[in-house]
């Protein structure tokens, strides 16, 4: 793997290095990290648009095995953002900085949301065809489950797609 992506675990915080850019990141309870795709339509709301307002409550989820995932998110959590549509392409990478509560906008406490914040625009976008093309994909639910928006992402093919990003 390259060296400029590493993962170092010290007590409770994590260092993350990608592209020059290093993040530590504190873990909560176990110190257990999980990673999602979370899907988004660039025409809604971008990347760009997370990375204006800083961080921003992830709504409009209503899919059931989609909002079984959310309610399993933690605090500390990454996340890549891919962008639907036309452009099929993972954009920028995100951290859950909430655990998840119910959705303000509904009554039903299964409908859960929670907060992103922007970590790292792509330089690289890594897109729907260079993911169906790499056969370590094979079993990746973003291709079993296409119209999942909110996709647990393997600690091995959170690295896969990091590697892509960078060429």
């Amino acid at each position: 793997m390259p060296s400029q992506f590493g993962i170092e675990i010290s007590n409770t915080w994590n260092r993350y290095i990608f592209r020059n850019l290093e993040i530590h990141i504190q873990t909560f309870g176990d110190g257990f990290m999980a990673y999602w795709l979370l899907k988004t339509e660039p025409q809604e709301y971008s990347y760009s648009d997370l990375e204006r307002d800083g961080s921003t409550v992830w709504n409009g989820v209503k899919n059931n095995l989609a909002l079984k995932h959310l309610r399993t998110m933690a605090a500390g959590d990454l996340v890549a953002i891919y962008h639907t549509g036309n452009q099929r392409q993972i954009v920028g990478l995100g951290e859950i900085i909430t655990q998840p509560y119910p959705d303000p906008a509904w009554n039903d406490p299964k409908k859960v949301v929670v907060n992103v914040r922007a970590l790292q625009k792509l330089s690289r976008p890594v897109t729907l065809a260079q993911i169906k093309q790499d056969g370590s994909f094979a079993n990746f639910d973003l291709l079993r489950l296409p119209r999942l928006s909110v996709v647990p992402v393997s600690e091995f093919h959170w690295q896969r797609l990091l590697q892509l990003a960078d060429g």
